[in-house]
């Protein structure tokens, strides 16, 4: 049964620094407009089949179209559910892939900036893209695409990075008397 679990879900609690105290804020699957694509082949890939009929001998062609086409969609719904992005109270990562499973992780504290981009589809639907940058030369978490309510995951962020003490808290007040 761990087996099937293994390519069912992505656990992403068992990747947690628990004995250090992490804890998950929010794990974001991507936005459901990511699934359209792969729902369109899997519809497609019916009408190939509902086209079985009509080949006479050749039934088995659509059969073979029918059910490759169908297999790939529904790896590619599957591939969309498997891939995650995880805020935790330490640090940022995404976990995705089915058969081989890839893990990029950040750190809290090496986050320099994050960039939040809305093409009008994103606005119109309700997602966005973070470009995450670090003090790293090459890093493994640098974009994390369709992430639906961008606004409010980039202020859990922000937050959380404020609460570890990263970043200088510094009161209205005291930037007037600066100024």
């Amino acid at each position: 049964m761990a087996l099937f679990a293994a390519y069912t879900s992505p656990r992403t609690q068992r990747r947690l620094l628990t004995e250090e105290g992490e804890f998950i804020v929010d794990e974001v699957v991507k936005h459901p407009i990511t699934r359209v694509v792969p729902t369109l082949i899997v519809f497609g890939a019916m009408g190939l089949l509902l086209l079985m009929p009509l080949l006479g001998h050749g039934w088995w062609l659509g059969l073979a179209a029918g059910l490759g086409v169908g297999g790939y969609g529904f790896y590619r719904l599957h591939a969309e559910f498997m891939d995650r992005f995880v805020i935790t109270n330490m640090r940022v990562f995404r976990v995705h892939g089915i058969f081989d499973q890839h893990m990029a992780t950040m750190p809290i504290a090496r986050i320099l900036d994050i960039s939040v981009r809305q093409t009008f589809w994103g606005q119109l639907f309700g997602y966005g893209h973070f470009v995450f940058e670090s003090a790293a030369q090459d890093q493994g978490l640098k974009e994390i695409t369709f992430v639906p309510q961008i606004e409010t995951r980039d202020r859990e962020i922000q937050r959380i990075i404020q609460r570890a003490g990263l970043r200088a808290r510094m009161s209205r007040d005291d930037y007037w008397a600066d100024v």
